[in-house]
């Protein structure tokens, strides 16, 4: 029995079964109908995750008017406001990403795709059903985490499913797609969280629809197969044939590669964390550190306080979500244009772009108080970030080998999480000393050392291999 296992271990390699093939086959797929609808499933997944984070800034007029938060707080770590809810939320994707990112490199995409969002559905419901801002704070943390693990496990499923020559339009189909939640969400707030349906707070059913629909994801999970470069990693190589195989024969002809982009692969068997301190990787993480910590600011020092600059700026609770609602539309929108450019320029240059598209709009929008202008300028830093957004998520995963990928792109992206954690008290701070022009001025000094970070220091991906 043991030499029959050998001779089939040695037909695989001497057939070219071995990871490298695989990294290579990988690399021929077309842009079939199945590969597309894998990147689909994959994202649909995603939204879930999506709606969680961004139903933070859409139910904070609820929370408040439950009595549960307030806006801002007289002490700096204020445990009562909106901030620290804020603060809850990204710590516990801080843990998810990383400490737990090694989950998927150890155990599989597939597998912890699925237990990360029923981790967060479960917390969730919990959380709705919390009566102290204590209990609301403690869940909101325990859900983040699932969300941590469930981001970094899609890029890595999805940069290791497609190869590189389509990648970014992949990324930027993937975001399209998952931001799809972000308008929905904010069009179950503008019309549940003014009101308490069944006696129930309207912010309380925004949580709850989130958290039952994810459940979706065990219809989705058995049309997405596992990873086959993460199976050769493993050793599993019939596994990844067969896979490759059904990729390949739905595909029909094969896109082109040259045998000179073929190198051979680094072996996984000693791969962990300690590779990460060492050359050629020490430097990449140093860099994505400080651009994750960096791009929250614009990201989510915009996303998470729409509803509260618009108030702070004098519109009403009311019309403030419903500008935001409209302004939401940018989330989906904004990747699908962005994904007619996304392979024809180098990830670095998309990504400074729009931190200085970010920067602009930013600006404008704290001057302005005329209603459209601001919707406008709403609308062009949603589509700036979501541009930012899609790029980053795709280079910040093929920069790293497929052993280490998951728990790299944990650790860079927990820098995020950081910066999000305190981002919130932050804000929140800098909203009532200086008002909205201050919150924009402080994104702006961030999106600036984002522009000289990634233009000086990030490497070119454009049509390389993983692995190479």
């Amino acid at each position: 029995m043991s030499a029959i296992g050998i001779d089939i271990g040695l037909d695989l390699a001497g057939s070219g079964g071995g990871p490298d093939d695989i990294s290579r086959r990988l690399e021929s797929l077309p842009a079939s109908s199945t590969l597309w609808r894998l990147v689909i499933l994959l994202s649909l997944g995603g939204c879930f995750e999506v709606y969680d984070l961004f139903f933070t800034g859409y139910i904070a007029p609820g929370l408040n008017r439950s009595g549960l938060l307030t806006t801002t707080t007289v002490a700096f770590f204020g445990f009562s406001g909106m901030g620290a809810f804020v603060a809850a939320t990204f710590t516990g994707l801080f843990i998810g990403t990383f400490f737990l990112g090694f989950l998927a490199d150890r155990f599989g995409r597939r597998s912890i795709f699925t237990s990360a969002l029923l981790c967060y559905s479960a917390a969730t419901v919990t959380m709705a059903c919390q009566s102290t801002s204590g209990g609301v704070l403690l869940w909101r943390l325990i859900a983040g985490i699932g969300i941590g693990v469930e981001i970094i496990t899609i890029d890595a499923y999805i940069t290791e499913l497609v190869p590189s020559w389509m990648r970014g339009r992949a990324f930027a189909i993937n975001q399209a797609i998952m931001f799809t939640a972000v308008p929905i969400v904010a069009a179950l707030s503008w019309w549940l969280v003014p009101m308490a349906p069944l006696g129930i707070d309207g912010w309380r059913w925004v949580v709850l629809i989130g958290a039952a629909a994810s459940m979706i994801i065990w219809i989705l999970r058995l049309w997405v197969p596992e990873s086959p470069l993460w199976l050769a990693r493993r050793g599993r190589l019939a596994e990844a044939g067969q896979i490759l195989r059904t990729l390949e024969a739905a595909g029909g002809a094969a896109h082109p590669v040259r045998a000179a982009d073929v190198r051979p692969l680094r072996p996984s068997a000693r791969a962990g964390y300690a590779e990460l301190t060492r050359p050629p990787y020490f430097a990449l993480v140093a860099l994505f550190m400080v651009f994750n910590l960096c791009q929250a600011f614009g990201v989510y020092g915009f996303a998470n306080w729409v509803p509260a600059l618009l108030v702070q700026k004098g519109i009403t609770v009311t019309k403030s979500l419903q500008y935001s609602f409209i302004i939401a539309f940018a989330y989906p929108i904004a990747p699908l244009m962005a994904a007619s450019f996304a392979d024809r320029f180098e990830r670095k240059w998309i990504i400074c772009g729009a931190a200085v598209a970010i920067s602009l709009f930013g600006m404008a929008f704290a001057q302005l108080t005329q209603a459209p202008l601001l919707i406008l300028c709403g609308v062009a830093i949603t589509a700036a970030n979501m541009t930012m957004s899609y790029a980053y998520h795709a280079y910040q995963t093929e920069v790293f080998p497929t052993a280490i990928r998951a728990r790299a792109a944990g650790l860079v992206y927990s820098m995020s999480r950081v910066a999000a954690t305190f981002s919130g008290f932050i804000v929140a701070y800098v909203l009532r000393e200086l008002g909205v022009v201050g919150v924009f001025g402080l994104i702006t000094a961030t999106m600036a050392i984002v522009i000289v970070a990634i233009a000086v220091f990030g490497p070119n991906v454009r049509g390389k291999l993983l692995d190479a």
